[in-house]
């Protein structure tokens, strides 16, 4: 049920709509375009409460009622040149300067995450769907345990020992989502690749990449054009377009 809806008046002209509980806000949101194709470009779907929010390789993430900041942004660019799994790397940077200025630095992971001290504190994913792009965020902020989450984690709560108001928190977020969007459409990864790379902390660095079954090990050499990930192995230097990447 929706519970709420206002805008900000910003150049994306955000349109914010929120409800008490949802399986998952990249689901709903997919489903509503397929009703609704014309939904404008910068409705925000926010759940108070996510049961079944998935992230890459349908990984499970749990948001339980106004502990965390879970939502997707409905992004329709005038076109899209750039490889979409890239924006996600645009949209980590924007989290990332969000927690720098409430006192939490983070480091940036490939492809799609945010982590403090090694754990994780937000995860992106990006889906292509009716022309534009669907970008779902989970950012954990009032969490206080983290028994749910696949992986070490962390929020801003247990970071600050600051509880924080979810709706405000989004409107601050937004608009550094704005500007690294922006930046990301005018030239793809490669606009935003310099700010990026100074935030991954392996990078030069050996590391560990496992797709599936198989396992690779090389110097994170750096990013392509398309945000792909560069290993130099022996034989040379490869090109990795998916996988979870670990310090050797």
């Amino acid at each position: 049920m929706l519970i709420k809806e206002n805008r900000l008046q910003k150049r994306m002209n955000f349109k914010l709509q929120w409800y008490e509980r949802l399986p998952s806000t990249n689901v709903f949101l997919k489903e509503r375009l397929v009703l609704e194709p014309e939904l404008e470009s910068g409705t925000v779907i926010v759940a108070r409460e996510q049961t079944a929010g998935k992230g890459r390789r349908d990984r499970e993430w749990i948001s339980s009622a106004n502990e965390n900041l879970t939502f997707s942004l409905l992004y329709k660019p005038d076109s899209i040149p750039w490889s979409i799994p890239s924006v996600s790397m645009a949209v980590a940077i924007a989290v990332a300067e969000l927690l720098s200025l409430e006192g939490i630095e983070a480091d940036l992971k490939w492809p799609n995450d945010v982590l403090v001290r090694g754990k994780k504190i937000c995860g992106i994913l990006s889906e292509g769907a009716s022309e534009g792009i669907i970008i779902g965020i989970g950012l954990n902020v009032n969490m206080d345990e983290t028994e749910q989450i696949d992986q070490p984690a962390t929020s801003m709560l247990i970071e600050t020992g600051e509880r924080r108001d979810v709706d405000a928190l989004l409107k601050k977020l937004l608009i550094h989502l704005e500007i690294w969007l922006t930046q990301w459409q005018q030239g793809g990864f490669p606009q935003v690749r310099k700010v990026w790379e100074a935030n991954v902390p392996n990078l030069g660095k050996m590391v560990s990449v496992r797709d599936g079954d198989s396992q690779r090990q090389g110097i994170l050499f750096g990013f392509g054009d398309s945000g792909e990930l560069l290993l130099e192995e022996e034989g040379g230097v490869s090109a990795i377009w998916a996988g979870d990447v670990s310090t050797s």
